[in-house]
């Protein structure tokens, strides 16, 4: 199973509560803990990984908090993301181009086919914003695992 860590997770959580305030709005940290369930000292360490990468802003004094650094439409999921765990990939492979620490590398042949797939997830998490994630979503109808019916061309 692919998964995302629960930090990563939480990253999104608390980006997505930013992006419902307005932009001048602030938050402290336990306002967040309280409003996400997160602990405090989990939205303390989430929000300043949050901080380094430019993703939040905070502002010290009686009346500080954090916001967002920018409006919650420029901002991807894949940003949050990254911020909190690294370069976004199912496998280290598919990320480095170098990758020492695998006896494989030299004769891999799924390297590529690994490129592809990160490529894809990495694309799919840089199409949802911090402002998508804050609506309710759209329903979405899916079949998986069928193949759409061939068309069959009418006769006259």
């Amino acid at each position: 199973m692919l998964r995302i860590s629960r930090m990563a997770d939480y990253g999104v959580v608390l980006g997505t509560r930013l992006a419902t305030l307005s932009p001048d709005e602030l938050r402290s940290v336990t306002a967040l803990a309280d409003e996400t369930g997160i602990p405090q000292p989990t939205v303390a360490k989430v929000l300043k990984a949050l901080t380094r990468e430019a993703i939040v802003e905070s502002v010290r004094g009686a009346r500080g908090g954090y916001r967002l650094a920018r409006p919650s439409e420029s901002i991807h999921v894949a940003e949050v993301i990254a911020a909190i765990e690294g370069p976004i990939g199912v496998t280290e492979c598919g990320i480095e181009e170098e990758h020492p620490d695998c006896d494989l590398s030299a004769r891999c042949d799924v390297r590529g086919n690994w490129q592809l797939i990160n490529a894809a997830i990495l694309s799919a998490l840089e199409g949802i914003t911090l402002e998508q994630m804050a609506r309710p979503p759209e329903p979405v109808l899916v079949a998986l695992g069928r193949k759409p019916a061939p068309l069959k061309e009418a006769t006259s």
